[in-house]
């Protein structure tokens, strides 16, 4: 798979996860694709943070709004019922545990459910924006990201890069497979069929506990 495909497969598999009624914040970058592949049977409201709900997918040339941008600051389109407001208000729902879900990516995450995904020491960053908020405030995190990074390795026994937050992963979706985050470690729940079992044991540092589906 070339990278498009890579990146559109974990977020068809990411929202296969989402269910009705949920709440849910879809991180800059890779997360933002989840928006175009949501189910059309069950209602899902996306919480952008930087203040509206109803997110919707990509916009058509057609539907181009130069002033409706999602955190990133990618052009989003705002779908019927859609309400905008200030960042008080949206950290208000993130920090006080209204959002059931918060997809977002990582540059590692550990066999505890640790992550780090806004700092490379010695390069610079815009800073990690709303990510440490999203990570301890959401009710579930999952973290949507490609299993390796230019052959680097990003699933760890320990994180190596300052931490985002402490054991707050509960998920891991990459195109590899699907990876849950246990008191025991991670368990690979599900392969995707492009990949052998081997393939994702190498790729992956932490020990796997293997209990596909």
């Amino acid at each position: 798979m070339d990278k498009e495909q890579i990146q559109n497969y974990i977020a068809k598999r990411v929202a296969k996860e989402l269910k009705d009624g949920d709440i849910v914040n879809l991180g800059i970058g890779l997360p933002t694709r989840v928006a175009n592949f949501l189910p059309d049977d069950i209602d899902i409201t996306l919480q952008s943070e930087n203040g509206f709900t109803g997110l919707g997918p990509t916009p058509q040339n057609d539907e181009i709004d130069e002033t409706i941008v999602n955190a990133g600051g990618q052009l989003v389109t705002v779908l019927p019922g859609g309400c905008f407001f200030d960042s008080a208000t949206s950290f208000g729902i993130i920090r006080g545990g209204h959002v059931d879900i918060s997809v977002l990516g990582a540059l590692q995450v550990d066999e505890k459910g640790n992550i780090a995904n806004y700092l490379i020491p010695g390069k610079m960053v815009p800073g990690m924006g709303g990510a440490m908020d999203l990570v301890t405030g959401a009710k579930k995190v999952i973290v949507a990201m490609e299993h390796t990074s230019k052959g680097v390795i990003k699933i760890l026994k320990q994180c190596s890069l300052p931490l985002t937050a402490v054991n707050a992963v509960d998920l891991i979706i990459t195109e590899m497979g699907v990876i849950e985050v246990t008191t025991s470690g991670l368990s690979l729940i599900e392969i995707n069929p492009e990949y052998s079992l081997n393939e994702i044991i190498t790729a992956t540092e932490a020990e796997l506990h293997i209990n596909l589906i």
